[in-house]
């Protein structure tokens, strides 16, 4: 037999080279996870705040064998599970909710109040389905702990906490996440949708969620009375030019091929109807994908609201002040091209080609695109699960009704087609990057 012959004959002997579609008994298993999303949908914590949460999943992982920690960074969990030689591929959900008061009207809603950081009293619900990925991921570390003979390697599962406010993966990755413990050669994870039907996914390489930078702006005056504004230099007239100014550096700096947003959400100046203030405070969220394009953003900015105060006669030690909040700031999401390829495959496999659904790129941001910009480089993947009821997807497409977005106090995933298709879709993909050569 010639070399090439013995090389493809003993590629057809090995356990792990063709690829592997598991054979998942979810029907035994359903009733536990369900059971589990219904728990964590009606006892929802707020970022930083994920104690019970944390706990919940360190229990579950450690009754499924794994060696936890918990705690990593803030309430985050680490499961390690070793299965001989082989790639480290880690899991990632996210934990946290949000202050919203829940209207679903679903039997299971979220009645939870507590007390933020602020003094007030907030309603707190997984309005962006958080309940979801965490049970998914539980369910998936059953299911890849029942079929271990179908893969080698190392699974790491990783719980993130304060995801919704940026600090969770950074706060991980601080404590050592890819240092402490073992490098993972593949990162994935899953966020449900409001716009895909439940039972499919959708994915996209390259870039696929956005940079996101909150940003404060200080605009400095000379106040006075109403009636003299002669003697004044108005900050609110200074701030007005500026919010308008920066609408051209999207549409006039940066190249038309770049994707970029330049939101001003907050304008705050001034006390009562015949006095002008000494100050105007703004509120602004940049989105992009490419890194460089950030910094544009961020240069223009300070460099345009310095030059309009200037051309207003202010002295520049009253320019304005710009503090973009760094420690919020997030990377985009880049789901690595060759890796996609490998999850869009496994997946497909396991639930169907029409049921794998090609998407664009969203200005929302997610602080999963962290887990690639770290000194090891690690291939990422995210990908999209479809949360919305088929039938209320159907219904809302020929009305051209909109459904209830992710941040919604309305939006209800429909949990029970859901969760088995983000199982099927998740062990699948594992397993695919365990076995690829």
């Amino acid at each position: 037999m010639k070399l090439s012959a013995i090389s493809a004959a003993l590629l057809l002997l090995s356990p792990f080279a063709q690829a592997t579609t598991l054979d998942l008994n979810l029907q035994k298993t359903m009733p536990e996870i369900e059971k589990l999303y219904l728990d964590l949908h009606q006892s929802p914590e707020l970022s930083y705040h994920e104690k019970e949460t944390g706990q919940k999943l360190a229990k579950q992982l450690k009754q499924l064998g794994f060696t936890v920690t918990d705690n990593v960074g803030g309430y985050g969990v680490v499961g390690i599970y070793e299965n001989g030689d082989g790639p480290t591929v880690m899991i990632r959900t996210d934990t946290d909710g949000l202050p919203i008061v829940e209207q679903t009207g679903k039997p299971y809603a979220s009645k939870v109040t507590v007390t933020n950081d602020a003094g007030a009293t907030v309603g707190v619900m997984h309005g962006c389905g958080h309940d979801i990925h965490m049970s998914s991921f539980i369910g998936t570390a059953q299911q890849l702990m029942t079929h271990k003979d179908q893969w080698q390697g190392t699974l790491m599962m990783v719980a993130q906490p304060a995801e919704e406010v940026g600090g969770g993966a950074k706060a991980m990755l601080k404590e050592g996440l890819f240092t402490k413990y073992p490098t993972p050669d593949h990162v994935i994870g899953l966020h449900v949708s409001a716009s895909v039907p439940a039972g499919k996914v959708s994915m996209k390489t390259e870039y696929t969620m956005a940079s996101v930078d909150s940003v404060d702006i200080t605009v400095k005056g000379k106040g006075g009375h109403g009636a003299y504004p002669h003697t004044t230099i108005d900050p609110v007239v200074i701030a007005s030019r500026i919010v308008l100014a920066l609408q051209t550096i999207t549409s006039r700096e940066l190249s038309p091929l770049e994707p970029s947003v330049i939101t001003v959400g907050s304008i705050h100046g001034g006390s009562k109807h015949n006095v002008i203030s000494d100050e105007v405070k703004l509120q602004l969220t940049l989105r992009s994908y490419n890194p460089e394009v950030r910094l544009q953003q961020i240069a223009a900015i300070k460099r345009i609201t310095k030059g309009i105060a200037l051309s207003a006669g202010l002295d520049e030690s009253l320019a304005p002040e710009v503090y973009v909040h760094e420690d919020e700031s997030i990377p985009s999401t880049y789901n690595n091209p060759a890796q996609t390829n490998v999850v869009r495959s496994a997946i497909a496999n396991a639930i169907g080609e029409d049921n794998v659904l090609e998407t664009e790129a969203v200005m929302a941001g997610e602080d999963f695109g962290l887990y690639g910009r770290t000194e090891q480089n690690v291939p990422i993947t995210l990908f999209w699960l479809g949360g919305v009821e088929p039938s209320q997807y159907d219904s809302a497409m020929q009305s051209g009704a909109t459904l209830p977005s992710l941040h919604s106090s309305k939006f209800a995933p429909d949990y029970k087609k859901a969760l088995p298709t983000g199982i099927t879709a998740m062990s699948n993909a594992a397993v695919a990057l365990f076995n690829k050569k």
